[in-house]
C-alpha cells in the first residue's frame, strides 16, 4: 500500500517531486555517435552525386520549398535512383529519430517522386525505422527529456498502458491511427512506460499505413495543394478515426466479458 503523496503509477514520480535526471558520459557519447553516423551517411551520399548546384537541397518547411525540391530531384531520380533513395531514407529516419518537424513534407515528396505504391512502401518503412530509432535512443537518453516536456501526458500514457496489458497492441494501434497522442510523444515515451518493442513495432508499421496512403497519394498532385490542411479533410479524418475505434473495440469487448 502506497503512502500519501507517493506516485501511484509505475515508475513515474508524482509531479510535486519534480524529478531531475542527468546523462552519463557514455550516454551522451552514444547519442553523439548516432548523430555523427547520420551525418557521415549523408555526406557519403552527397559525394556520390554528380557535380551540380545543390542549393535547393534543404529540409522543406512549406509547400513552396517542397515543390522546388521535387522539381530538382526529379532530374536525378531516374539516373541516380540509389543515391536519391538512400539520401531520402537517411533524412527521414534522422528527422524521426531526433523529432525534427516536417516529415509530412517528406511523405508528400515520396508520392511526387515514386508514385503511390512505391511511395507508400518507402514512407511506411522509413517512418517505422525512424520511430524505432527514436524508441531505442529514448530508452538510452530520453528520460530527462520526456519528464521535462510532457510530464502530464507521460502519467496518462503509463496509466493507460498499465490498464491495457492484455490488449496493448490494439491500444497502440488506436493511438497511431487517431490524434489522441502525438506520434512524436509515442515514440519517445513508449520505452519509458515499458511498451515492449515488438508491440511498438507492429502498431507503428500497421498503424501508419492509412495516413501514409492519404499523404503519399496527395503528393502525386502536389501542385494542386494550397495548404497542408487540404491533406486531411473531414472525410479522411473520419475514416482514420473509425479505423482507430475498430482497432480498440476487441479490447473493450473482452473487458466487458471479463
Amino acid at each position: 500500500m502506497e503512502r500519501e503523496g507517493e506516485a501511484t503509477i509505475g515508475v513515474v514520480p508524482a509531479k510535486s517531486a519534480n524529478p531531475r535526471y542527468s546523462l552519463s558520459f557514455w550516454e551522451v557519447t552514444a547519442a553523439s555517435g548516432v548523430v555523427l553516423g547520420f551525418l557521415v551517411g549523408l555526406v557519403c551520399v552527397y559525394l556520390t552525386m554528380p557535380q551540380s548546384d545543390y542549393s535547393f537541397l534543404k529540409l522543406p518547411r512549406n509547400l513552396e520549398d517542397l515543390q522546388i525540391l521535387r522539381d530538382n530531384l526529379e532530374i536525378y531520380t531516374s539516373d541516380y535512383t540509389v543515391q536519391v533513395l538512400v539520401g531520402y531514407c537517411l533524412v527521414y529516419v534522422f528527422m524521426q529519430t531526433f523529432m525534427i518537424p516536417g516529415t509530412v513534407f517528406m511523405s508528400l515528396l515520396a508520392g511526387a517522386l515514386f508514385g503511390v505504391f512505391k511511395g507508400m512502401a518507402l514512407v511506411v518503412s522509413t517512418a517505422t525505422a525512424g520511430a524505432s530509432s527514436c524508441y531505442f535512443l529514448s530508452k538510452l537518453i530520453g528520460r530527462p527529456l520526456i519528464f521535462s516536456l510532457w510530464p502530464d501526458k507521460l502519467i496518462f500514457f503509463q496509466d493507460q498502458v498499465a490498464r491495457r496489458k492484455d490488449g496493448l497492441l490494439n491500444y497502440m494501434l488506436f493511438l497511431r491511427l487517431t490524434p489522441t497522442l502525438p506520434n512524436t510523444f509515442i515514440n519517445v515515451a513508449s520505452p519509458i512506460v515499458d511498451v515492449p518493442y515488438h508491440i511498438f513495432f507492429l502498431a507503428t508499421f500497421i498503424g501508419l499505413i492509412p495516413a501514409a496512403y492519404v499523404t503519399v497519394r496527395a503528393g502525386i498532385a502536389l501542385g494542386e495543394l494550397q495548404s497542408l490542411g487540404d491533406l486531411y479533410d473531414f472525410s479522411s479524418m473520419a475514416t482514420l478515426f473509425l479505423i482507430g475505434v475498430l482497432s480498440v473495440t476487441p479490447t473493450l469487448i473482452s473487458k466487458k466479458k471479463a
